[in-house]
């Protein structure tokens, strides 16, 4: 069965960009996105594995999204203090930062209803030795030239292989690519 997400977002942009980022976290989940409580509750909410709502529509629904608790996933910035029982990501956050935080969630989930899926993971034949070891530094930050450096190849190579692993994995930034080699264990998420 497919996991399912449901983004309800007043905020158009807001709402699309969740749903984007979702669908590069969790390329398997079917990731929806609402503008509106009435078109989500018309969707079939039960097929929905979480819930990422926004503060306005939480308030103004707040009996079902608290009913709903361990699916629910508040959106915006400073939440925290106001519902400190409920899962939040900010949003108001840098693409590396929310990606991130939404990595941490899933890890931090302690019942199993709870959880995110996990992303997808390549077989072994997807990426090269070498491009595991590129992404993997990559992840830890380092510069083409650094990554050169460190593995006695050329600058050329490098970005030979950056774009390869790019293809391979469908993923288009850096950001995605540092949290994909989280996902897979090659850094720690914690450092992040």
């Amino acid at each position: 069965m497919t996991p399912a997400f449901a983004v309800i977002s007043q905020n158009v942009p807001a709402g699309l960009g969740l749903k984007t980022l979702l669908q590069g976290l969790f390329p398997m989940a079917e990731v929806t996105a609402f503008t509106s409580f009435e078109s989500f509750e018309e969707s079939g909410p039960g097929r929905y594995v979480h819930f990422f709502a926004d503060m306005t529509v939480f308030l103004h629904n707040r009996a079902f999204f608290e009913a709903h608790r361990h699916k629910t996933i508040l959106l915006g910035h400073g939440v925290t203090d106001s519902f400190p029982d409920m899962h939040q990501i900010d949003i108001y956050t840098s693409e590396e930062q929310l990606m991130s935080d939404i990595l941490k969630l899933r890890h931090s989930a302690h019942r199993p209803e709870h959880h995110l899926p996990h992303t997808v993971r390549p077989n072994t034949s997807t990426l090269s030795s070498r491009e595991a070891e590129v992404l993997t530094l990559i992840a830890r930050g380092l510069m083409n030239k650094e990554i050169a450096e460190e593995l006695h190849i050329g600058m050329t190579t490098v970005i030979t292989h950056r774009r390869n692993i790019m293809e391979k994995l469908g993923i288009k930034s850096v950001a995605g690519l540092t949290l994909y080699a989280a996902a897979l264990g090659y850094v720690d998420t914690d450092t992040l």
